[in-house]
């Protein structure tokens, strides 16, 4: 790395000696700004600049510069709001390379975000700065007024610029107010919940009925409505089991027709049907000492409803085209958001399989029924896309919180999902608002059973839930505020099963 930098050795030392002083700056301010001055002293530069992207990734603004040793005062009115503009800069950002220029006066690229002196600039570097996660969060650039060769430098200073972006967004996250760092455990999945994400009642039921068949080999049917994370749920099995180490395998029976979903499941021998010119092991095979789960099972054909019984109840399966049958040893998970006793009463669905598939339900809650639950998963999503596009967590406000609680999701999850996914990416400051969500608030479950008593149990649950949030869980000041007295409201709290472990805190 340092073979075609002048006097390696010394150059080495120098390297040295910046990382351990920027592992001391204070603040983000002070950490750039001696990153760049230490730059410029490295390569010999007479200018050294750094260029950030925004927390959108969508604008390039320049954060450091240094001059002539001298460091640049950062006026926000005198540089440009990005850039985008700049091709010399866009095409290292874009295509991650470096970019090496030893005769930049004699050429016709355009070097408008160079300071303008009287010695034109002759030699350019441009070094894209890689965060951990091996996304480019920016740019560093070394200009000299001499023709001298900087392309040895480009792979020490990118390591050193690496290294500044991990030490800067540690700077950030320690500055950060105390009253965001209290709400971030809130997205940490439950510790007894297989890792799954909900404190509810309703949550904790599914957990427990989770681990009284973790261990067997029993059957699993999840049932619930589209999007309630039944996918999900089979992966916690699967993972938190015994059956770990090996594959997990998801088939969505509705996803293939007939024939093909057969070949799928079982495999086939060359010559079982016209293109099959070679021997294919189906999922069965594949998931062996794992995990397969059929997905969307009320959609499958009842002619192979009768081979799915026969692998449920012998454990052995026979390809397309072979006369031998073998034994598997797999775990089969099924899913349905529709009632199969339904189908069955209709024929569309055996029910001999049914029962077999039955021996284990676990019924998953609508997004709904889940009381509290809707903001850690709000948080958690909100987290993970962050992650994913690389900018620092937002935060949330009181105000958006409060939207997310009013809607029914008819989707559910997913719903929830996509909508906190399409809040961040429209989401330009740190805070998320309410005009980030585009929610449907007359979307309500039907509820075609709800007589008088039960529709008023249910406005009064709501407040009563409301103002517990609103106090963090105190029950003395959400009495006060709702003018009972504290036993009236731990009377009605009994009487609706308001559980405050629910409560978000």
């Amino acid at each position: 790395m340092l073979t075609q930098v002048p006097q390696p050795l010394v150059y080495a030392e120098a390297l040295l000696g910046q990382f351990t002083g920027l592992s001391r700056a204070a603040d983000g301010a002070a950490l750039l700004g001696e990153f760049v001055r230490g730059v410029a002293a490295l390569s010999g530069c007479e200018l050294s600049q750094l260029y950030l992207l925004d927390a959108t990734h969508t604008r390039l603004g320049m954060n450091a510069e240094c001059l002539n040793g001298i460091l640049q005062p950062r006026e926000a009115t005198s540089l440009p709001a990005d850039y985008n503009g700049e091709q010399l800069l866009q095409f290292a950002l874009c295509q991650n390379r470096v970019l090496c220029l030893a005769e930049l006066s004699g050429s016709l690229h355009e070097t408008s975000f160079l300071p303008t002196l009287a010695t034109p600039w002759q030699s350019l570097l441009c070094v894209p700065l890689v965060n951990r996660q091996k996304a480019v969060e920016g740019l560093l650039l070394c200009a000299s007024r001499q023709r001298v060769d900087l392309h040895g430098f480009a792979e020490s200073l990118g390591q050193l610029g690496s290294f500044v972006l991990g030490q800067l967004q540690l700077l950030q996250r320690l500055r950060r107010p105390t009253e965001v760092t209290t709400v971030a455990p809130l997205s940490v999945p439950n510790a007894s919940g297989y890792g799954l994400i909900g404190k509810s009642a309703a949550m904790r039921q599914t957990y427990l009925l989770i681990s009284k068949v973790l261990h067997s080999g029993y059957t699993v049917l999840l049932r619930g409505e589209t999007g309630t994370g039944k996918e999900v749920v089979a992966r916690a099995i699967h993972e938190c089991g015994p059956r770990r180490s090996k594959a997990f395998i998801v088939q969505n029976c509705a996803a293939f027709p007939e024939s093909l979903l057969e070949s799928e499941l079982f495999g086939y021998r060359k010559g079982a049907f016209t293109g099959a010119d070679r021997d294919r092991a189906g999922l069965f095979d594949a998931a062996n000492g794992g995990t397969l789960l059929l997905d969307e099972i009320g959609d499958m054909p009842l002619s192979l409803q009768a081979k799915l019984l026969r692998v449920l109840q012998e454990g052995e399966i026979r390809p397309l085209g072979c006369n031998d049958t073998h034994k598997i040893d797999v775990r089969i998970i099924a899913a349905t958001h529709r009632d199969l006793s339904v189908l069955v009463s209709e024929g569309k669905f055996r029910e001999d399989l049914y029962y077999r598939l039955a021996q284990f339900p676990i019924e998953l809650p609508a997004l709904r029924q889940r009381d509290g639950d809707i903001l850690d998963l709000a948080r958690h999503f909100a987290d993970k896309a962050c992650a994913y596009l690389n900018r620092d967590p937002v935060q949330w406000s009181d105000a958006a919180l409060d939207h997310l609680c009013s809607y029914a999701f008819p989707g559910n999850v997913r719903e929830l999902k996509a909508l906190v996914e399409r809040a961040i990416l429209l989401c330009d400051g740190d805070e998320l608002q309410v005009e980030h969500f585009a929610l449907r608030l007359d979307a309500h479950p039907k509820e075609h059973n709800l007589d008088l008593r039960k529709q008023l149990e249910q406005v009064e649950r709501n407040l009563l839930l409301k103002c517990l949030r609103k106090n963090r869980g105190n029950q003395t000041l959400a009495a006060r505020e709702l003018g009972l007295p504290r036993r009236t409201l731990l009377y009605r709290l009994g009487r609706l099963n308001i559980n405050l472990g629910d409560l978000d805190a």
